[in-house]
């Protein structure tokens, strides 16, 4: 027998676009014109996202007594439409639903039914994870004035800060073997909503493959509104005290302090992690997954949590290939790729050196390529599954370069001098496509997806411009972010489809 719950009002996809339909009836001459030109990729996109599947996922978080919920299907168009538009204020966009009528039917309520500003709040907190009463007494405890003192060390132009607590890669990357789920993971049910709103949709469309899949990973810095020193709530300055330590109040007491290498300052925020899909054949940069973590932790850890949450969660989308910047070359992530059967495709950190395991009679590259007598970086000729090694010929012999000082005192064969290294010397050096190759460069080149997608998160779809303060908030509108996102690039599909 079906549980019963308050999800009775679901406006269902097929009455959506019947409500459509039905509504366009009733449009005068400048609504119909200005749905066809000002709105047509909204209404587009709209028609697009389908949200019942969303609805049997929903149903175990809302109580099976009390008054039923209303417009829940709608408030998701109506923040996707907001998006969509450039709006960053809520409070705005409910202004603006409520003098435009053509806008509220376009998210499927006729303008005297539109829910309050109270029913977004309400949804956006629903679908956070935390024990509401842990949240709601950290939100009312204040917190030490001295809770976010900015650094005083600033790390080397072009670096990140270390990680605050030695060997914990290790520990993390023997706990997403051995865990089942990491702790803490309040924005799990977004990632899963995102996955029916996004993902699925887009691999049954086939801009997302089911197999072989190349994946990205990389932490962006997203800067908080909130004033980090909080704000004072005693009454030290009517006495005449201008400088005191009593507790404060933080906006944001989800934020903290880290490092933006790339403006080469501290900021305040939080650390933004995506796992990112490029799509070659159409030009589309897809974000796979999401999760906000402190603007501390390093990528390093960031991206080993991600990786097995995103495995977790998508068990029917199995990852070939991994690709990830420096930050992530460490051997736990080399290992974890291996338990996982997946090829790591990671930039090495100048700063690591070289393995002693390589034998000293074999003279390598910094990437682990061995270099000839003449000084020549040789030439990759396959692997040796008999013998578990790798191949390497003359540069010369395969017309990689032209003249060798060395020729005659190296090897008289025409077939040139060989040299054989073998993956066990080291794992980072010697990954399952050897580094140097044109395979392994041209793999890594999905690795500039993540750029993209930040770019769009970012700035395209203004995050950054969103008042908004706590990871909850964050979080829910990346969902929002991120599925239109997808549906901008099924929408360009079927124009190039179309146009073809």
């Amino acid at each position: 027998k079906e549980v019963p719950h308050m999800l009775k009002h679901w406006q269902s996809h097929q009455e959506y676009l019947r409500f459509l339909h039905e509504a366009k009836v009733h449009f005068d001459s400048s609504q119909r014109k200005r749905l066809a030109s000002e709105f047509a990729s909204a209404r587009d996109k709209l028609r697009l996202l389908d949200l019942d599947p969303v609805k049997a996922h929903l149903a175990p978080f809302y109580s099976t007594t009390g008054r039923p919920a209303l417009n829940q299907p709608q408030i998701i168009r109506s923040l996707t439409l907001m998006l969509h538009l450039g709006v960053t204020s809520l409070t705005r966009w409910l202004n603006r639903l409520a003098s435009d009528d053509l806008l509220a039917f376009l998210i499927g309520c006729s303008p005297s039914s539109l829910p309050p500003l109270g029913s977004y709040f309400d949804f956006i907190n629903r679908l956070w994870l935390q024990n509401p009463a842990f949240e709601r007494l950290g939100r009312k405890d204040l917190f030490p004035a001295h809770k976010n003192l900015k650094p005083s060390k600033k790390p080397s132009k072009g670096e990140k800060l270390p990680n605050r607590h030695s060997g914990i890669t290790e520990i993390i990357a023997d706990q997403a073997v051995s865990r089942k789920e990491f702790p803490f993971h309040y924005e799990k049910l977004l990632q899963e909503l995102f996955r029916l709103t996004a993902l699925l949709p887009s691999v049954y469309s086939g801009l997302i493959p089911s197999g072989g899949l190349i994946l990205s990973g990389d932490g962006t810095c997203v800067h908080t509104h909130s004033f980090p020193y909080g704000h004072k709530v005693c009454s030290c300055a009517e006495n005449g005290i201008r400088v005191c330590s009593c507790p404060r109040h933080y906006s944001d007491p989800d934020a903290s302090w880290g490092w933006d290498s790339d403006l080469n300052c501290f900021y305040f925020g939080h650390t933004l992690y995506l796992l990112s899909f490029h799509n070659d054949r159409y030009s589309i940069d897809l974000p796979l997954h999401f999760h906000f973590f402190d603007a501390r932790r390093h990528d390093s850890v960031s991206g080993i949590v991600s990786l097995k949450e995103f495995r977790d969660l998508n068990p029917d989308i199995p990852i070939r290939d991994l690709c990830l910047d420096s930050a992530h070359d460490n051997y736990p992530t080399y290992q974890l790729c291996k338990a996982w059967k997946i090829r790591p495709f990671i930039d090495l950190n100048s700063k690591s050196g070289r393995p002693k395991s390589i034998p000293d009679s074999i003279r390598v590259d910094s990437d682990g390529t061995p270099i000839c007598q003449a000084g020549y970086r040789m030439v990759y000729w396959g692997f040796c599954s008999k013998r578990s090694r790798c191949k390497w010929r003359c540069p010369v012999a395969c017309k990689k370069e032209k003249l060798c000082s060395c020729r005659d005192s190296c090897s008289s064969s025409h077939y040139g001098r060989c040299i054989y290294t073998k993956p066990d010397w080291d794992i980072r050096l010697y990954t399952p496509v050897p580094r140097g190759t044109s395979e392994y460069k041209n793999t890594y080149k999905n690795r500039t997806s993540c750029e993209r997608v930040n770019d769009r998160v970012l700035n395209d779809y203004q995050l950054h411009n969103m008042k908004i303060h706590t990871k909850k908030r964050y979080s829910f509108f990346l969902w929002l972010i991120g599925t239109n996102i997808h549906l901008d690039a099924r929408l360009k599909k079927l124009r190039l489809q179309t146009a073809a």
